[in-house]
């Protein structure tokens, strides 16, 4: 079930100082593969194909976070992902350019989260 709608809202509402660099990440994964879907997740927008993708951290004021729940899975590797805990792996953009910059990197992540599930 997609809740595009329901994203829009929250963003709408957002309050941060990054939110034009959120909607741009936001409009590269949406956009990267008609399969994923949207909806607000764990107090932010969350990305989806059969299960979860990755959800931004809207609590995070300084650069908007993104999380990869599974990105351990997805194998793409770059210097801008940072690995975490349990599996997870992090993008985090400080600015337009940076955003810019790993849109293939997204999208790769994106298509390969895409490729991993429909397995």
């Amino acid at each position: 079930m997609n809740n595009t709608k329901k994203v829009d809202e929250f963003i709408a509402k957002l309050e941060h100082p990054l939110k034009a660099e959120l909607e741009a990440v936001r409009s590269i994964i949406v956009n990267a593969n008609p399969k994923i879907e949207e909806d607000i997740k764990w107090g932010g927008p969350s990305f989806l194909y059969k299960e979860d993708l990755a959800t931004f951290n809207p609590r995070i004021k300084n650069y908007v976070a993104l999380i990869f729940h599974k990105g351990a899975l997805i194998n793409v590797k770059s210097d801008f992902l940072e690995e975490a805990t349990k599996g997870k792996v992090y993008a985090k953009f400080y600015s337009m350019d940076q955003v810019t910059a790993n849109k293939e990197l997204i999208e790769k992540m994106v298509n390969a989260w895409v490729e991993l599930m429909d397995k």
